[in-house]
């Protein structure tokens, strides 16, 4: 593959990503503004995340679709500040990507499976 379709098709799903993050964000933000609102403590939101198959797709999606969203701007980064060449800045913002995946989706394990 051509290194600008390659370099293209990076733009498009960062751009992609950060639409879907938008949504997931305000979710997110209105889900923090009613539970403490409604004066719930952390053992009560945990007691209404356990089990809650919604809640865990819903934080599985968004930790998804952070770790599609991250590594564009990490391998620029990395490009830019820190002097990488292209091929190992994408390679160190895959494996950031892929660790980030993880722990988020051990979260999310962790808040709604035990």
């Amino acid at each position: 593959m051509a290194a600008g379709v390659a370099q293209a098709r990076r733009w498009y799903w960062q751009r992609i990503s950060a639409i879907v993050l938008a949504v997931f964000v305000l979710v997110h933000l209105a889900i923090i503004i009613y539970a403490v609102r409604g004066g719930l403590s952390a053992a009560e939101i945990l007691g209404r995340t356990r089990g809650n198959w919604g809640f865990a797709a819903f934080y599985t999606a968004f930790v998804v679709a952070c770790a599609v969203h991250v590594p564009g701007g990490l391998s620029n980064i990395a490009q830019e500040w820190w002097g990488l060449k292209e091929r190992p800045a994408l390679w160190f913002a895959r494996v950031f990507a892929v660790l980030l995946l993880a722990a988020g989706l051990r979260a999310v394990y962790a808040v709604v499976a035990t």
